[in-house]
């Protein structure tokens, strides 16, 4: 499914439901894959697909990706983790606002999560606080034909998450109703040649926080 800023992508309804990673829950029927475009040339063409759903209680996105080798050794939770293999999901509920959320996962299922500011050159973000089991994403990862380890070979893999609205409380629009849009941007960054390699649902120049070339998303 390919999107522009005229045609939303619709985000259908479906009922909480725990991830496993794989994104193998029915709920994920409901909804098709949509495709990421590489942006950069070099390395492989590796296909890179999400999905999302949204229910009463916050946001599912499935991230799907093939790949070659983890190239990350990021240990932490709140490392610079765009320096090494992620799937990034950014949302921007309200685009009169400067205020938008950015969040990371690593192939070796570490988590970045940022509220952003950018007003003209500025761009800053901050980790929200508290953050924990009220508020916090739920994050799965699954590899295949390979081992969670930093550089081990695999084939493919795929990230789950649930953002709970609680996380999202500071922004407007916030919990979506039928018929609410947002924008939005779904990325990947693959450093498997040892340099960045960009893929994103809206095709963005030079960064992935260029907030008025993200496309919209209409709740069902």
């Amino acid at each position: 499914m390919i999107c522009n800023r005229n045609i939303p992508l619709p985000v259908r309804q479906c009922k909480d439901f725990a991830i496993s990673g794989k994104g193998d829950n029915n709920e994920w029927q409901k909804t098709e894959w949509t495709n990421l475009q590489k942006l950069d040339k070099g390395g492989e063409n590796y296909l890179s697909q999400f999905k999302i759903l949204y229910s009463s209680g916050g946001i599912y996105v499935l991230f799907s990706g093939e790949d070659l080798i983890i190239s990350s050794d990021f240990e932490n939770d709140f490392d610079p983790l765009f320096k090494g293999d992620v799937f990034e999901v950014f949302f921007h509920p309200d685009p009169s606002e400067s205020l938008y959320f950015e969040y990371e996962i690593s192939s070796l299922e570490k988590e970045l999560v940022l509220l952003m500011v950018k007003r003209d050159k500025l761009i800053t973000g901050w980790n929200p606080w508290p953050y924990g089991k009220e508020n916090g994403v739920l994050k799965k990862v699954n590899l295949v034909g390979g081992t969670m380890k930093a550089y081990s070979p695999i084939e493919s893999w795929t990230a789950e998450l649930f953002i709970p609205y609680k996380l999202l409380c500071a922004f407007n629009n916030t919990p979506p109703a039928k018929q609410t849009l947002w924008y939005a941007n779904f990325c990947r960054l693959d450093y498997d040649t040892g340099k960045m390699i960009r893929w994103a649902w809206a095709p963005v120049e030079t960064s992935f926080h260029e907030t008025q070339h993200y496309l919209p998303l209409l709740f069902e």
